[in-house]
C-alpha cells in the first residue's frame, strides 16, 4: 500500500504553494497514484475493466488494477527526484535517465499482478508527467498543465523517429511498431513527443467545463472518456480490431455525445450497452484510458492565466 506523510494542512497543488522539501515528490507521486486509481474504479467504461466487469479482457479485472497502482505507487516519487536532479540538463536528455525508473515500476508491477501489463502506459505518462514537475520545481518554472506538457514533449523529441520510423524492418515489431508502419499511427509515443494536444486542448477544457456546470466527477469522467474515445486514434482498439474496430468504436463515442451525453445516472445504461458491444468486439480503448488518467491528474493544477 503507497503511505506518504500528509502534506500540511492548507497545502494544495491547484493554488501552486510551495511544500516543504520533504513533502515535494511524494506529494505529486500521490496524486499520481490517486490517478491511476480513479481511472481503474471508474465505471462503467466501454470495453474496459472497471468496478462492473473486466471489459474485453480476459486476464484481469479490477483487483489487479489497484495491487498494481500500489506496487508502482512506491517508486513514482523517484520521477520526481530524477526530473529535479536533472534540471540542468538538455531536456532531449532526461528521457534515457527515467527509464531505469520505468522498467523498476514495470517490474513491481508485473510481481503484484502475476505478470499481466495493467498499468505499462499509465507509468510512461506518469512518469513523464511527475518528471517534468520536478524540473519545474527545480527550476522556478510555472506549474501548470500547459507548460508541463511542453516539458514532457521536449523530453521526448525524436522519440517518434527512434523507435518507430527507425526500426523499420526490424523484428519483432512491438503492436505499436506495426500499427505505425501500417497505419502510420504514432500511438503513445507521438502523444508524448507533441506535448498531449489531446488533453491539453481538448479533454481537459472539457473536464473542467462539465465540473463547473455542476455534473460529479463520475459523471465529468465519463463523458470525458467518450469525448477521447471519438478522437483518438488509439493504438490498444487498432491492434485488437484494426482501422475498422477503431473507426466503429470512435463512431459510436460520438453518437452517444450527439445524443447527449451522459447527463445522469439513469443514462448509464447506454454506456453498459456500448461496452457490451465493445466486449462482443473484443475492443478496450487502452490508449484512451490512460489519457483520461492524465486529465484527472493535470484537473488539479491551475491554467497560468488563472494564477
Amino acid at each position: 500500500m503507497f503511505t506518504m506523510p500528509l502534506a500540511p494542512q492548507g497545502a494544495h497543488i491547484a493554488c501552486q504553494e510551495k511544500l516543504p522539501q520533504a513533502y515535494r515528490s511524494r506529494y505529486y507521486a500521490r496524486l499520481a497514484y490517486r490517478a491511476m486509481q480513479t481511472e481503474a474504479r471508474l465505471t462503467p467504461k466501454p470495453g474496459l475493466v472497471d468496478g462492473r466487469n473486466s471489459g474485453a479482457h480476459q486476464d484481469m479485472a479490477l483487483p489487479d488494477f489497484l495491487r498494481s497502482a500500489s506496487a508502482i505507487a512506491r517508486d513514482l516519487p523517484l520521477f520526481v527526484e530524477e526530473g529535479a536532479a536533472s534540471a540542468a540538463r538538455d531536456p532531449d536528455a532526461v528521457l534515457d535517465r527515467l527509464k531505469p525508473i520505468g522498467l523498476r515500476c514495470e517490474t513491481a508491477m508485473l510481481r503484484a499482478t502475476g505478470g499481466v501489463n495493467t498499468h505499462k502506459g499509465a507509468i510512461f505518462i506518469l512518469g513523464l508527467f511527475c518528471a517534468a514537475i520536478g524540473r519545474h520545481e527545480a527550476t522556478g518554472q510555472a506549474i501548470s498543465p500547459a507548460a508541463l506538457a511542453a516539458t514532457v514533449g521536449a523530453f521526448c523529441q525524436g522519440i517518434v523517429e527512434r523507435e518507430l520510423v527507425e526500426l523499420r524492418g526490424l523484428t519483432p515489431l512491438t503492436a505499436g511498431q506495426r500499427l505505425f508502419i501500417t497505419l502510420g499511427f504514432t500511438g503513445a509515443r507521438g502523444e508524448a513527443q507533441a506535448g498531449y494536444p489531446l488533453v491539453i486542448d481538448t479533454a481537459l477544457p472539457r473536464y473542467r467545463q462539465l465540473r463547473g456546470e455542476g455534473l460529479s466527477e463520475e459523471l465529468a469522467l465519463l463523458n470525458t472518456l467518450l469525448l477521447i474515445m471519438s478522437h483518438n486514434d488509439d493504438t490498444c482498439v487498432a491492434s485488437r480490431g484494426g482501422i475498422k474496430g477503431l473507426r466503429w468504436l470512435q463512431r459510436q463515442a460520438q453518437l452517444l455525445l450527439n445524443v447527449g451525453e451522459i447527463r445522469s445516472p439513469a443514462n448509464l445504461s447506454l454506456l453498459q450497452q456500448f461496452d457490451e458491444l465493445c466486449i462482443s468486439r473484443n475492443l478496450s480503448p487502452g490508449g484512451s484510458a490512460d489519457l483520461l488518467m492524465l486529465t484527472w491528474f493535470l484537473s488539479h493544477f491551475h491554467n497560468e492565466e488563472s494564477q
